[in-house]
């Protein structure tokens, strides 16, 4: 087991991101996720805590030029009780609203949703159906320098993304959505409310009279990472929503996702949940 031989609580962007260059340091803040992580074994802290909550650069929700930007310390209550994210953004409100008790959305950070990395991550499916970009800071020579990549290519597998040992995740970035643009969060378990996800979806389109334009639809806990669905988008893109159409993406959302069995799931009934999950939300775009 490793010893913590040293802690720390940096003030600053600048602090935390120079804190890291030393490396084998475990980042901390709501611990929601990493506490019951480290007690079952799945994460080991490294010789160095870096508690990062007092940061206040890193809390709240911010316009900018394009759309707006989450600091990594938001609370997933911020998130719910944000008049501009329902308004802008309802899927990744709805995502919110469903994501865990009161008590865990008091202390979860959306920073520590990104960087927990589950497949079954409430807040990443519909940060992918919003195009989401992760901003990464690290100090390697004395000068902040910044990374901004999309959240495709910041997950990269279960528990793994993209940033260094070196960066910090110090917000997620949104374009303000087009016009017309509508967006939907679907999520499936015991206690929907409560539990992690079986599996999620995220769907999102501009209507352009009957007809479906810019379609994103994204799916949680069916394969290695929360993923877009490129096939079950080109199925919809330009199409009229109708029975035709909805059997048409539901088919070809088994050419996009890679569900396993565990023990909320076997990988059939992850299968015949994201069709029927789909088939349903499509139903309701479609009559909407």
């Amino acid at each position: 087991m490793t010893r913590v031989e040293r802690y720390l609580v940096p003030r600053t962007i600048a602090e935390a991101a120079g804190g890291l260059r030393d490396g084998n340091v475990t980042i901390f803040a709501g611990g929601t996720d990493l506490m019951p992580q480290s007690k079952s074994g799945k994460a080991k802290f490294g010789t160095c805590l870096m508690n990062i909550r007092r940061i206040g650069e890193l809390r709240g929700i911010k316009r900018t030029a394009s759309g707006f930007s989450i600091g990594a310390l938001t609370t997933i209550t911020d998130l719910r009780d944000s008049p501009e994210i329902k308004v802008g953004f309802p899927a990744l409100w709805r995502a919110s609203d469903h994501f865990a008790s009161d008590q865990i959305r008091n202390a979860a950070t959306i920073g520590g949703n990104l960087a927990n990395a589950s497949p079954a991550g409430d807040t990443l499916v519909p940060l992918l159906v919003f195009d989401a970009r992760v901003v990464l800071v690290s100090r390697p020579n004395g000068a902040l320098q910044t990374r901004t990549i999309p959240m495709t290519e910041f997950l990269v597998g279960p528990g793994k993304t993209s940033r260094r040992p070196d960066e910090l995740l110090t917000a997620v970035e949104m374009d303000a959505p087009p016009p017309g643009f509508t967006s939907r969060f679907f999520k499936f378990g015991t206690r929907p409310a409560l539990d992690i996800s079986t599996i999620s979806i995220g769907l999102g389109a501009v209507r352009d009279g009957e007809k479906l334009r810019n379609v994103r639809v994204a799916i949680g806990a069916a394969a290695p990472t929360p993923i877009r669905a490129p096939h079950v988008e080109e199925a919809l893109e330009g199409k009229v929503v109708d029975g035709a159409t909805i059997a048409a993406a539901v088919s070809a959302a088994d050419c996009d996702i890679r569900p396993i069995s565990d023990l909320r799931a076997s990988e059939w009934y992850r299968h015949e949940l994201v069709h029927n999950m789909l088939e349903r939300m499509l139903s309701d775009v479609g009559h909407g």
